[in-house]
């Protein structure tokens, strides 16, 4: 027997315990993953049969009997028409416009401050990311009470100005805006920093050292080598945030619940006030679709553009 034929038994003997070994692995894991997908596709056929139909519980009959109610594309025309969903929708994508670059240029620029070692870098660094550690919706009542037209705020604002401030800002659908956004700015720029300062710690050190050696500006450096380096981190912290925009309630909700008017009214307490107020479930249904629809495609693309990114890179 030649040395070629006994490396092809070998190489077919391994295939072979691959192969069986991959069979194991799946009967092992069928049930898990039988498990994960009923969580996660039932749900959504669910919510698929639901806004096809005008059921809500004051109907009287059970969510599967919903076909009695069966109206097919009626919720989504309607929501086509629905001048204070769209309302919602941009005002959601009016904060996230204000926020999310906000965010990023903050959690940059403090991350620029904290790749270097320097005296107190621990003691900052743990209370930085203080506010990213504080639930929602307690951040939305701290604020409720700093916002306050006696808080402390204006309280401040009159020790500049020398005289009393009484603004009132979460009254005032102008300046209620302005203050929950304030309220998301201040909880999540932590999580930018955490994420950014992680792209900048794994940036090569040789090829910073070799810039400077070269005689490289810290602007070269930057926009040369460590920019292109974190393209797939801020990739990920721009699509998170994005996301996360996107579901916004605890300290909106708090703070102003979507008023005075629909001024604070994302898209978030929208649904709920449609879902706990109007209880009209078939349609918040095809509302929750859409949303679920649009953010998977931001994910998509953001991944796609991951992707891209670590295919330069390599």
């Amino acid at each position: 027997m030649t040395v070629a034929t006994v490396e092809t038994q070998l190489a077919a003997v391994e295939h072979e315990d691959a192969r069986d070994s991959r069979k194991l692995g799946f009967w092992l894991t069928l049930p898990a993953q039988l498990l994960v997908l009923f969580i996660a596709v039932f749900p959504i056929l669910m919510q698929v049969y639901i806004s096809l139909t005008d059921w809500s519980p004051l109907e009287g009959i059970d969510w599967w009997q919903a076909h009695e109610l069966w109206n097919t594309f009626a919720n989504y025309t309607d929501l086509m028409e629905d001048d204070r969903f769209w309302s919602a929708l941009g005002r959601t994508a009016l904060v996230m416009a204000i926020c999310v670059p906000c965010e990023f240029l903050l959690g940059l620029g403090l991350a620029i401050l904290f790749v270097d070692n320097f005296p107190g870098r621990r003691f900052l660094y743990s209370v930085l990311l203080v506010p990213m550690m504080v639930v929602p919706a307690v951040a939305g009542y701290m604020f409720f009470m700093l916002f306050q037209s006696g808080g402390p705020v204006n309280d401040l604002l009159s020790l500049f100005t020398g005289s009393p401030v009484r603004i009132a800002w979460l009254s005032d659908p102008n300046l209620a805006l302005f203050a929950v956004i304030v309220s998301d700015i201040w909880q999540w720029t932590p999580l930018m920093f955490l994420i950014l300062l992680a792209g900048l710690v794994g940036v090569p050190e040789d090829q910073l050292r070799a810039a400077t050696l070269l005689g490289a500006s810290w602007t070269t450096r930057f926009f040369t080598i460590v920019l292109p380096r974190m393209k797939t981190i801020i990739i990920i912290a721009l699509a998170i945030r994005v996301i996360e925009n996107f579901k916004v309630f605890d300290n909106f909700y708090i703070m102003t619940g979507g008023g005075p008017g629909v001024a604070t009214e994302t898209i978030s307490i929208y649904i709920y006030k449609v879902t706990q107020q109007e209880l009209i479930w078939g349609y918040v249904a095809a509302v929750a679709l859409v949303i679920l629809i649009t953010l998977s495609v931001v994910s998509a693309y953001a991944i796609k553009r991951m992707s891209q990114s670590r295919e330069l890179n390599q």
